[in-house]
């Protein structure tokens, strides 16, 4: 993304979502997330982030956040709902 890697992205969603292990809580990391993050944002992009213990341990909470910011999405652009 422009010039950043980012972990995983939906281009249909604008939607960057990123796992932030140990290496991102020291101080310049999380600067430096911010940062990027702001930047990405401008760029009309939405973050989710998420901690990589709770992919490792957590996953039904990362799959409804997930399902939740789509359930969001499609309500603002106006995509009916499936009724699964």
């Amino acid at each position: 993304m422009g010039n950043y890697i980012v972990d995983f992205y939906c281009r249909k969603l604008q939607l960057v979502i990123e796992i932030d292990g140990d290496s991102h809580f020291d101080g310049e990391s999380v600067v430096e997330d911010q940062s990027r993050q702001l930047i990405l944002e401008k760029m009309g992009l939405c973050f989710l982030r998420f901690l990589d213990s709770d992919v490792k341990k957590s996953m039904p909470f990362v799959l409804q956040e997930i399902g939740s910011f789509i359930d969001d999405w499609e309500g603002r652009n106006g995509v009916p709902k499936t009724g699964f």
